[in-house]
């Protein structure tokens, strides 16, 4: 049976932001299949024209609510490389477990509360305090965790305060590290469980070759800085951003989309773990291999996967980086910042997908120029074109209307878009 539907989704819930969903088949032939974001811009490269150097990483982490810490890191990243700062090994090591727990804060976020209730056939969390109450307090538990984390580390759990050009403010107690360590080996049971409850979940049979892009790993699982890597073997410098990402505008949405070797790139941890596999922490390899999750996998649903997969290497890699810290004698906690004209670019893997920052100075340290690529504009255009190829699929399944719709939508929020973010 050829099938007929007009489907029409405005403001997506349970994503960051507004964006709509339009698909139009008749008999069976699909004739439109969109993906619109209809946020509003907010223009913050704007803000940072004319603002010296100091106020840029507090003024971009406004840019998102949830990936604030990523942004401030890109923020002083790119004026430490525009000024020739390179951090100590100290500050390297702090930063990045502060990015692992702002990591492992929104993954859990996205997988317990936006994500599963697709799959446990419920509208929201809420339903879900009364129906599977450990697994809410499970994901409380965790979240938690992660929160105290950015607090002991980067002064606040949102905004954080502590992280500036040239190190920190002030460094956490290392009875506060070991506390943390502590909880973070007390939480595996939990992680254990959250594995548990994602394999009992059927993803949806779906996949669309494309392009994944990341940070390229080198001895590490990448989170700050470095090369620039895609699965079509395209490799960059972090300086060679715009290459690599190629915005542009298009007149259904007031986001940017990007391309590379094809129509359209993917971001995120299906693109970090397609390209970064082998640096894995070997527990996550061992549940990304339960999930029979391997490079190179092209269903988008599995970023939902992927990123349960580096909740376990962040936490496992946490708990190194800690015994780190605590075996060190502090140094010093920031280094002296002296201005200088020229360009800094830095690159960060936030939990939606690389994030750059680039930055113009003057002689006195006055941004004269600034550009943000987030994570989300570049995925616009593969949640589109997947959306298309889904809405193809489904129809010559025949399948109903309501069951196209359902799976458009978990799509959309398998990518984890932060929209407002796209729009910065």
């Amino acid at each position: 049976m050829k099938i007929s539907c007009d489907i029409k989704v405005d403001h997506l819930t349970r994503v960051e932001g507004h964006g709509n969903i339009r698909i139009k088949i008749r008999n069976g032939r699909v004739e439109q299949a969109r993906w619109d974001v209809v946020e509003t811009p907010r223009f913050f490269e704007a803000m940072l024209v004319g603002k010296k150097w100091n106020n840029a990483p507090w003024i971009c982490a406004r840019i998102c609510g949830i990936c604030s810490i990523g942004h401030t890191l890109a923020s002083i990243r790119a004026i430490e490389n525009g000024f020739g700062i390179k951090p100590s090994e100290q500050t390297s090591v702090l930063r990045l477990l502060l990015k692992h727990m702002e990591t492992l804060q929104s993954h859990l976020l996205h997988l317990y509360f936006l994500a599963a209730p697709d799959f446990l056939n419920v509208g929201s969390v809420m339903p879900l305090i009364e129906s599977h109450p450990e697994v809410v307090k499970r994901a409380a538990r965790l979240k938690q965790l992660a929160n105290d984390a950015c607090d002991v580390i980067g002064g606040r759990r949102l905004h954080p305060t502590r992280t500036v050009v040239g190190g920190f403010t002030m460094l956490p107690e290392k009875s506060q590290l070991s506390s943390l360590k502590k909880r973070m080996q007390a939480a595996v049971p939990d992680l254990t469980a959250t594995v548990e409850l994602f394999q009992t979940f059927t993803l949806p049979d779906f996949e669309r070759e494309t392009e994944f892009v990341s940070l390229k790993g080198d001895e590490r699982y990448p989170f700050i800085g470095g090369g620039l890597i895609s699965t079509d073997q395209v490799e960059m410098e972090e300086h060679d951003y715009l290459k690599m990402t190629n915005e542009f505008v298009v007149d259904h949405s007031t986001s940017k989309w990007s391309r590379l070797s094809r129509q359209s790139f993917a971001v995120g941890a299906l693109a970090r773990l397609n390209n970064n596999f082998s640096f894995l922490h070997p527990e996550a390899r061992e549940v990304a291999e339960g999930f029979s999750l391997a490079p190179v996998n092209n269903n988008p649903f599995m970023n939902n996967i992927a990123q349960l997969v580096e909740c376990v290497h962040v936490v496992m890699d946490s708990i190194s980086l800690i015994d780190n810290l605590l075996d060190r004698e502090w140094t010093e906690v920031r280094q002296p910042v002296c201005p200088r004209a020229g360009l800094g670019v830095g690159a960060l893997e936030v939990p939606r997908g690389i994030l750059y920052h680039a930055y113009e100075f003057d002689n006195a340290g006055r941004i004269i120029k600034a550009d943000c690529v987030i994570p989300t504009s570049q995925n616009n255009a593969n949640i589109h074109y997947d959306i298309f190829e889904l809405a193809q699929q489904s129809a010559s399944r025949g399948k109903s209307d309501g069951e196209i719709q359902h799976l458009a939508e978990m799509l959309v929020r398998a990518y984890d878009p932060c929209i407002s973010c796209s729009v910065h």
